[in-house]
Formats: C-alpha cells, sequence, structure tokens
C-alpha cells in the first residue's frame, strides 16, 4: 500500500496527546490585545482539546502524528 501524505497546514496547527486526543492552541490572540482582559488573554494562552466532532477528521489529515 501506498503511504498517505500528511497535510502540512494541519500537522502545523494540531499535536496527538499521548492518550491519542488532538490538542489545539486559541484563536483571537493575534492583534487588538488591548480591548482584551488579562483573564481573557492568559486562559488563550493554554492550549485545549479539540472537539470529538472534529477529531476524527484532523486525525485523517496528519496520520503520522
Amino acid at each position: 500500500m501506498p503511504k498517505i501524505k500528511t497535510r502540512r497546514g494541519a500537522a502545523k496547527r494540531f499535536k496527538i496527546t499521548g492518550t491519542g486526543k488532538v490538542r489545539r492552541w486559541h484563536a483571537y490572540r493575534r492583534h487588538i490585545l488591548s480591548t482584551k482582559s488579562p483573564t481573557q488573554k492568559r486562559g488563550l494562552r493554554k492550549p485545549t482539546l479539540v472537539d470529538a466532532t472534529n477529531a476524527k477528521a484532523i486525525k485523517r489529515l496528519v496520520p503520522y502524528l
């Protein structure tokens, strides 16, 4: 069987945890930070997990992560 190509854009945006879940980083942290509260900005720093409804599709895009 031929190998599956990894979607490079997805590989740069997502990582797989040790238990097989998909990790992502938050949006809304690039600009206009003066209007956002410190609490909101602090929360956006931390990565979170991708919702289960999207995880299967992302794992298909990055089969070897």
